[in-house]
Formats: structure tokens, sequence, C-alpha cells
């Protein structure tokens, strides 16, 4: 797999200097201080760096050619390297990922939704690799630059890549669903998630269908959560489609048996006549369905069953999403990855079904990005948190403060973070279970830091 001259002059607005100079790269990448040797360097500008400033030192390791901004040029023109100006240096980065994409061989599996994506695609690429060797999304990586990366990662060797597709602007799915050109695509589920972007949840879906889209164009396969029925709905013609869920009649069914003491769900699975029966060791409803979704892709890509239940059984937490830290005497569910009122329910949901605690406690911070209702929407939840027994409920946060009025003396609410770190600190924990749980920017596992580390003493 490499890149050539023909990629190149394939990229929109590309002006090629040098171009005797150039064989054939390697790969591509964005930081210089990767390995760049007989690699394509592109410039980005974000929001700490300029790639600009490190062009030089590109070519000093041995890039096979820089792509900058045309503005650029007079900087470097004296460099004896291959250099190739654009308009636009991001958008050249994602055209050289399609090229590499389509030199690939592996099966692309894409996957969005406002909820689990991450976790599901983890537990994708876990049942994947009993069967292929896999590439997938690491960190954060599922943006307009995140997907390009990811895909840059394939090589000849790769048989699966799966890729996790995030948005928080219209038309993010869009481009970078573009760019993969899916075989498969998932949408786990579609909520009131960036509001302040989007304004509403039918224009949620509408961007999240970008993937289903692209994928569909590329003569591919989509995976429908039947349980969802604004995904139903709109995938109702969709005949290219294999549909999943706990509802109804789906391609794929599965049913919660039980719960143990934490909420970790046993469960089976149906699936052309066949019943296939695991324990998972993850807690609550919303992970039965992050694996139920995951295992459609497999089934559908081969992974037998033995596979399936070897993989569900050994699965472990993602950080900060519902994963359990359990203390001598009380229990921290450590949610604190990201909030939106969809996940905070299905949070909820976890703490009803956890036995081994009658108190439970939820320290709560704000959701972010819900727009001008964001208010309204945090003091809606109080009616679901309301159907717990023996809890309170700690906010911080401008917005949380609406739940906790609405929440009345169930709830109190805190104006700064070192007064919440002070209550904690004093407080009993002995016998709660606690939930924490907010948006990333509201930095919620600090609070977590503070329980565990009085459960360490």
């Amino acid at each position: 797999m490499r890149i050539n001259l023909t990629d190149i002059f394939n990229i929109p607005s590309a002006v090629i200097y040098e171009p005797d100079k150039f064989t054939s790269a390697t790969g591509v990448v964005i930081d210089s201080r990767k390995n760049v040797k007989g690699k394509i360097f592109v410039a980005i500008k974000g929001k700490n760096f300029d790639g600009h400033n490190f062009v030089r030192e590109a070519a000093e390791k041995g890039a096979a050619a820089v792509v900058i901004n045309g503005k650029y040029l007079p900087d470097y023109d004296d460099l004896d390297i291959t250099i190739v100006t654009v308009r636009n240096t991001i958008k050249a980065f994602g055209h050289l990922a399609l090229a590499w994409r389509r030199k690939s061989k592996a099966k692309v599996i894409s996957l969005t939704g406002s909820n689990g994506k991450t976790t599901t695609k983890e537990m994708l690429a876990k049942l994947l690799e009993t069967k292929f060797k896999v590439v997938k999304t690491e960190s954060n990586n599922n943006n307009h630059i995140g997907v390009p990366l990811t895909i840059f990662n394939v090589d000849s060797k790769t048989e699966a890549l799966v890729l996790e597709h995030g948005t928080n602007h219209p038309g993010e799915i869009d481009y970078t669903a573009k760019i993969a050109e899916p075989d498969y695509a998932l949408i786990t589920n579609i909520g009131a998630s960036h509001l302040q972007y989007f304004g509403d949840v039918e224009s949620v879906l509408r961007e999240k269908f970008f993937l289903f889209k692209a994928t569909l164009e590329n003569g591919g396969t989509v995976f429908v959560n039947n349980d969802d029925p604004l995904l139903r709905k709109a995938s109702a013609k969709i005949r290219n489609k294999i549909s999943y869920g706990f509802k109804g009649t789906p391609d794929i069914k599965a049913k919660i048996i039980s719960y143990d003491n934490f909420g970790r769900p046993e469960m089976e699975l149906y699936y052309n006549g066949r019943v296939v029966k695991f324990k998972l060791p993850l807690l609550g409803r919303a992970n039965a369905a992050n694996f139920l979704a995951a295992s459609a892709v497999a089934l559908k890509l081969g992974v037998g069953k033995k596979a399936l239940i070897q993989t569900a059984e050994s699965l472990q937490e993602v950080k900060g999403r519902l994963q359990l830290k359990e203390f001598e005497n009380f229990a921290v569910i450590d949610d604190t990855y990201n909030s939106n009122p969809v996940s905070l329910i299905a949070a909820v949901e976890v703490l009803k079904k956890v036995k081994a605690y009658k108190r439970k406690v939820l320290i709560l911070g704000d959701m972010l990005e819900l727009g001008k209702e964001s208010k309204e929407i945090h003091a809606s939840l109080a009616k679901e948190i309301s159907k717990l027994k023996n809890f309170e409920v700690l906010t911080i946060g401008k917005n949380m403060k609406a739940l906790s009025e609405a929440l009345g003396e169930k709830a109190k609410h805190f104006t700064f973070r070192k007064s919440l770190k002070k209550y904690l600190n004093e407080t009993e924990l002995s016998g709660k279970c606690f939930l924490v749980k907010g948006s990333r920017g509201m930095k919620m596992e600090e609070f977590v830091e503070i329980l565990e580390r009085k459960g360490k003493e």
C-alpha cells in the first residue's frame, strides 16, 4: 500500500512542485514527531499547533513529500523535496485517506449514534479479533481529523477496520462517511445530544443517517436498531439492512433473563434459529443493547457462537462508562466520560437494578450542548430520578440547578466545586452506591477521585 503521484494529482486544487523527486509514499502523517521517513507530511493548523511550523523538520527526517497551504510556498521553496500546495490541507488529508482506504482490502465497519458508540466499537473490535486482523478507532479520534488518521493505521494485512464517527456540528458525518466508504454501518440510537448545534432530535437523525447513505451508495449493508422508533421509521424502505433489538421481530433478537446484585445482565440472543446464552460483566440494559448491536455485525461477518460467548464473558469496562468500582463498604459507578439525557436515564436504570446497596447517591454535573431548552431538559429528568428508592442527588453546574430545584428536598445543589469536594470528603460513604456523571467539560472524574481516595484509606 503506497500513495503514488496519481493519488496526489487527484487532490482538488493540488499543485505539485518537483514531482520528479517523488516516487511513492508508505503512508501519511500530520505529526512531525512520528516516523515520517518515506511518508507524506501534511501540515494542518490546529488549536494549539500549526503544522506549517514543522515542515522543515519533516523534510529533514526524510519525508517523501510535504503538503502545505499555497500561501506558505515562499517560506519553503528552497526545500529539496516534493512540495504539494493546496487550498485546504485538512481536506487534502481527507482525500489522501480516501485513496488509502480504496487501496485496502479490509472490510470497513462504521459506527455512530447519540449514545454507546465507543463501547459498541470496543465490543465489536473484540468480537472481530477472534477471526480477523483488526484496526479500530483509538482514543477520541472520531472526527474529520481522527477518521483519516485511523484509516492510515491500516496496512496490507488489515482485514477489518472499525471506525467510530462522531459529530457535534452539521455536515461532519457526511464528510467522514464519504472518506470511509463503509461496507457496513451501524447507528446505535438517536437521542438529544448536541442540540445546541442541531436544534432538534430530527436534525440529529438526519446527520447520523449520512452514514447509512454513504454505506448504501457503496453497495454495503446497514444495521438498524429496531427498538429506536426514529431509526426504524427512517430505515423502513431500505432493502439492504439487518435489524436487531429486544422488541418485535427483528432479524437478530435478544432477551435479558435476569440481573445480578449490581445490575449485570444475563441474556439470550436469537438468530437463524439458534440461541446463545451468556452473562455480561458490564452494567445495565444499555450495555446489553451495545453488545447486541456489536453481535449483529459480528455474526454477519462470520464470528461463531463459541467466540461470541467467550468474548461476551471476557469484556472489560470502558473507562468512565458505567465503570463499577467496589470498595470495602460502598461502591462507585463512574460514568463521567460524557452525559446527555438518554445516557443519564440509562445510568439511573442501572442504579435501579443495584441491590447490593440500598442507598443511592447521584453526583450530577451539567449536560452540555443542549441548546436553548437546556434548563427545561435538565429539570425534566426529575421524573425518572424520583422513581429511585432511598436516594439523594448532589448537583453542580448552572443547568443542574434546575434539576435540583425540581427534585426539592431530595437534592442538594453546590454552586462551587470546592464546596462539593468538601461535602464528599466529610460525608459518610458506608452502605451507599454512588453514581457520578456529567459532560466532559464538567470534569466529574475529580469527584470520583475523592471517593476512590476515601475508599482506599
